[in-house]
């Protein structure tokens, strides 16, 4: 890969056979087992339905997931990098191995009640996601460490939502990866269509996200925007979902505008 290529995939993509900051096996394994499952595939084009097709929003589907799920793992990986301790498995008596493995499954199921509505889908999120987990979850676990995965797994889905309060930092880091699916690419299929929300003009103007370690803070969120819109994105999206997150310490913001206009928003730090 060359080092431009690296730049532009950095914080972005979760790779398996790479070495990474905490024990891997158990979570490469979940991985291969939902990304190939034609249930969860099916869901995830569904829940796109009433998001994109009915109700003119962003995308919320397959490839939303994806990009929320390696963003998260990516995140989580600089935070373990700097030796952050994670409370939501331990807390459970669970293993180190299995924080990943909650903090992807949340990422994989956190929309999935779209399918009933984009109203308050969070909600709708957690029997669906259950029903899920109970099939998926002993393939891997015996009981009662699959009762305890899913209790942390759901608790991650409802913590998504910014109205609820994220109790471990593995929630967290799936509330903060939801919002880092910004760029130009979250608008995709509503501004195709014609879309002028806010939300879709705030993403056209995002260039490029991406997650590295930071030089006073375990993680820099670094934004390039080629105009002020994507300052709602940086501010009214992001920002909320970092507060409360549990991880304010450890993640600093920065928005650059990347083009040179005479627009009064240069620089954002938060």
């Amino acid at each position: 890969m060359s080092d431009t290529e690296e730049s532009q995939s950095a914080g972005r993509i979760y790779r398996p056979g790479e070495p990474h900051a905490f024990p891997d096996d158990r979570l490469n394994d979940v991985l291969d087992f939902v990304e190939n499952d034609p249930e969860i595939t099916t869901y995830l084009e569904a829940q796109n339905v009433n998001a994109v097709d009915r109700k003119g929003y962003n995308d919320h589907g397959s490839k939303h997931i994806s990009i929320v799920r390696h963003r998260a793992l990516c995140l989580y990986d600089l935070l373990k990098q700097a030796g952050i301790e994670f409370n939501g498995a331990s807390q459970q008596g669970l293993d180190e191995a299995d924080e990943p493995v909650i903090i992807a499954l949340a990422a994989t199921l956190h929309d999935i009640g779209h399918v009933v509505h984009r109203d308050s889908h969070t909600y709708y999120s957690i029997p669906l996601a259950a029903d899920e987990l109970d099939r998926i979850l002993p393939e891997f676990y015996k009981k009662p460490d699959a009762v305890r995965i899913k209790g942390e797994v759901l608790h991650a889905i409802l913590c998504h939502h910014t109205e609820e309060q994220p109790l471990t930092r593995e929630a967290g880091v799936v509330r903060i990866a939801d919002a880092l699916d910004m760029e130009r690419g979250r608008s995709r299929i509503p501004y195709k269509k014609g879309g002028r929300g806010i939300d879709t003009l705030s993403s056209q103007a995002i260039r490029n996200v991406s997650l590295q370690t930071g030089d006073d803070y375990p993680v820099l969120v670094e934004i390039e925007m080629t105009s002020a819109a994507g300052v709602y994105q940086v501010d009214n999206l992001l920002k909320a979902k970092l507060q409360g997150s549990t991880l304010e310490e450890f993640v600093r913001i920065v928005a650059v505008q990347a083009d040179e206009t005479d627009e009064l928003v240069e620089r954002i730090e938060l």
